[in-house]
């Protein structure tokens, strides 16, 4: 089959690889018809390549069709209509039940110290191939696949993989009061839809930040209350104006939609940038002790938010040797939630809302549709923001 794979630093190519196969009861195997790029692959394509492999396949955002299921997968079958998430998790121990399956304690990547095994997200999250490929293997498909109706385009749904959840947990994380106020910062396809969840969830007031044209006119259009970076001098500038607009206060909630790779401070950006040119022997072992963010983004919201409110991260954030404005967190008492979105906990909440109305405005969400083959050229355009792009999926 073809897949796009990581070959280095900024290079992905579309090549042939095996196609997958049965290998536990509990596996299916899906022909994928629509796949997404996600803010988290540039992620590898940039600043987390220490840990990763020429050849590991990509992606995270699948949907498509049941080709076949092992003997323990006993509600799905060849030809149901599925969305994957992009997390591997059993649905059966202690932290699932719980409702945290990015905390699988079945697959659980326990050698690495992490979290549940994710789909083409490097040998942190288990080095499983991932979803930007014509045919996929997954596990734990007792459990994680989500089944669709046959008649409405793949855009309806294709976002339950990732997108719907994370924006959604976002959103409740958050915590905003009924017709309270929550400040977004980075308007990619995660801010984006978060704020659109925001307003669906009874929030009074929206702010969006950023500094992509097109992001910011997105975002403008559905009634978000928009903030061009461009147009301040630095951050303390955005933050007494949002304030101005909460009473003097900042807003109740502030969503961190941006993560590592947040524009400013030149020294994280070198750090991350000598890891990612090592060779593969002292770059990987330098990283996991003292990698760095890019922390402008998650400064800027500790600033903004208001005494006693709530920060949520839903941005990607890899550093262990972060500094941290502790003083500043315990004095204006600070709750913060963080995580990888946990999407079977949120799913049956969010399908309600997948509506010939739409109201999440799913169906026109993507600015770019693409041929698999032209991934490489995806990758280009979606990290330098050029052409409008703001989401690109990917038919193989």
């Amino acid at each position: 089959m073809r897949a796009v794979t990581w070959q280095g630093k900024r290079d992905v190519r579309v090549e042939n690889v095996p196609d997958p196969t049965i290998q536990e009861p509990t596996d299916a195997v899906i022909r994928i018809t629509s796949t997404g790029l996600c803010g988290s692959d540039l992620h590898l394509y940039e600043v987390l390549t220490p840990f990763m492999t020429p050849g590991d396949i990509l992606g995270h955002e699948p949907m498509g069709i049941v080709e076949e299921v092992g003997a323990g997968v006993p509600d799905l079958q060849a030809g149901d209509r599925v969305v994957v998430p992009f997390q591997i998790a059993c649905g059966n121990c202690w932290m699932c039940l719980t409702g945290l399956p990015t905390q699988c304690e079945t697959t659980q990547v326990s050698g690495e110290g992490m979290g549940a095994a994710l789909f083409g997200y490097t040998r942190l999250y288990g080095a499983v191939p991932g979803a930007q490929a014509e045919y996929l293997r997954v596990p734990q498909a007792q459990f994680g696949p989500i089944k669709v109706p046959e008649g409405p385009p793949d855009d309806r749904f294709v976002y339950l993989s990732d997108v719907l959840p994370t924006a959604w947990q976002a959103v409740a994380y958050a915590d905003v009061p009924q017709g309270g106020s929550v400040a977004v910062l980075g308007l990619g396809p995660i801010g984006d839809m978060a704020c659109r969840v925001a307003q669906l969830r009874g929030a009074g007031r929206v702010f969006g930040v950023d500094r992509v044209p097109e992001r910011l006119r997105r975002a403008r259009a559905r009634g978000v209350e928009t903030y061009d970076l461009r147009s301040f001098d630095d951050e303390k500038e955005l933050v007494a104006a949002i304030r101005d607009e909460t009473d003097g206060r900042g807003p109740d909630a502030v969503i961190d939609a941006v993560g590592t790779e947040a524009h400013g401070s030149a020294a994280a950006r070198m750090v991350q940038h000598a890891a990612s040119i090592l060779p593969r022997k002292l770059s990987g072992p330098l990283a996991e002790r003292f990698s760095v963010d890019r922390l402008t983004a998650l400064h800027t919201a500790i600033d903004l938010v208001r005494r006693g409110g709530t920060l949520s991260l839903s941005g990607v954030y890899g550093g262990l040797a972060d500094p941290l404005p502790l003083l500043t967190l315990f004095d204006k008492q600070i709750q913060i939630r963080m995580g990888q979105a946990n999407v079977r906990r949120w799913s049956d909440d969010i399908i309600p809302y997948l509506t010939d109305e739409d109201p999440l405005g799913v169906e026109d969400f993507a600015t770019h549709r693409l041929p698999l083959s032209e991934a490489p050229h995806a990758y280009e355009i979606f990290q330098h923001k050029q052409d409008g792009a703001v989401k690109v999926l990917m038919q193989p």
